[in-house]
């Protein structure tokens, strides 16, 4: 089996790694730690969530830090907050036993512009933004860029998704000649391609992991077909069944994920919704709650969902089928994470079976039908 050591990783980080529970590297640490180490140029990663991206690219951004350069050497943009801060509070995790400390700082939207920036001017080697605040930050020439080495694009789709492609070509144009890039996205979507041919070179290294294999490995996907009325019903029975167990229900619209958690409290299930209108604050209370274990149930839309990183959810239910296969991809990959068992449970009405048998056709799984 192959170990961190094989890998070129360091003793300390190895020691700081196992502290955390990481001991085994994944598919994706394999193939590209090495060659981020060794050479560090253009890289461009196809791996979906929960594969252990973070460490995958950030062992390689700690390992070429120098503490003793106050600047910011590497930039790792994030789609959300959540994400962002997830990445930071890792990374740091990993610096441990670092004889020297590395600073990492975060910025992000919905926070005080004016405290990011008297942070700022603290000696920070790693920043890491989502890239709307980035922007702000830039025009207001609040942060220096003209050190960095690499930027990493993390879940590059979802922040395309998310309508960042002009703050992406805004950073990219503006670090331009100084740095390599490092992407990483769990599909390829055209605008994706766009941003690797307009900003990385054409000889960037390419890791592809097998897709059937990071969705499928261990979640168990079902669907059960019933009419849109009886969804309350038979969700309900669902999560009975499912007892103290943890998980997220996903809707489509901000109104149905109020609906369903009202619904749930109503029945004595400790739920709550997330959705895209929350303030920022709120939001932060709901998250809070769930990974403390207070809220046993989060019912989410897509876009709120993202960057959510909880461990130990035994399933996801589609409540509302997703209107496409790289959401029931970034969906069930909140389940089954770390080794773990998961279950991604859908509930689909006749007109939704051809869009189950595509993402069936396009993820290479079989999703089996539950009967009632």
């Amino acid at each position: 089996m192959t170990t961190f050591s094989d890998l070129s990783v360091s003793n300390t980080f190895k020691r700081a790694l196992e502290e955390v529970g990481i001991i085994n590297p994944t598919e994706i640490q394999i193939k590209s730690i090495p060659f981020l180490i060794a050479k560090g140029t253009d890289f461009i990663g196809q791996a979906q969530t929960g594969t252990g991206k973070t460490a995958a690219f950030g062992l390689p951004i700690l390992n070429a830090i120098d503490p003793d350069d106050p600047h910011i050497q590497a930039l790792i943009l994030s789609p959300t907050r959540e994400l962002g801060q997830q990445i930071a509070k890792q990374l740091f995790k990993f610096t441990k036993y670092q004889a020297k400390k590395i600073f990492i700082e975060s910025v992000y939207g919905g926070a005080r512009i004016a405290e990011q920036i008297s942070a700022l001017r603290r000696p920070t080697h790693i920043l890491v933004a989502t890239p709307g605040r980035l922007v702000d930050l830039l025009e207001q020439k609040a942060v220096n860029l003209s050190s960095i080495r690499t930027i990493v694009l993390d879940e590059a789709d979802e922040m395309l998704s998310m309508g960042f492609k002009k703050e992406l070509d805004t950073i990219l144009k503006f670090t331009d000649g100084s740095r390599y890039t490092w992407l990483f996205s769990a599909t390829m979507p055209p605008a994706i391609k766009a941003i690797i041919k307009g900003y990385m070179s054409p000889d960037a290294m390419r890791v592809v992991i097998n897709k059937h294999e990071a969705v499928n490995k261990d979640i168990e996907h079902k669907y059960l077909v019933c009419e849109s009325d009886k969804k309350p019903e038979i969700l309900l029975a669902f999560l009975r069944s499912q007892g103290e167990n943890r998980g997220l229900i996903f809707c489509r619209t901000k109104a149905d994920t109020q609906n369903v958690a009202k619904r749930l409290v109503a029945k004595n299930i400790s739920a709550d919704s997330l959705h895209g209108d929350m303030l920022q604050i709120e939001r932060d209370k709901v998250m809070r709650a769930f990974k403390n274990e207070k809220l046993q149930i989060l019912v989410a839309t897509d876009l709120a969902a993202r960057g959510i990183d909880v461990k130990e959810l035994a399933y996801v239910v589609h409540y509302s089928f997703p209107e496409s296969t790289e959401y029931y991809t970034h969906r069930s990959g909140r389940t089954g994470r770390a080794g773990n068992k998961g279950l991604s449970f859908s509930l689909v009405t006749s007109r939704d079976l051809a869009g189950l048998k595509r993402v069936e056709r396009e993820l290479g799984i079989k999703i089996k039908e539950n009967h009632r």
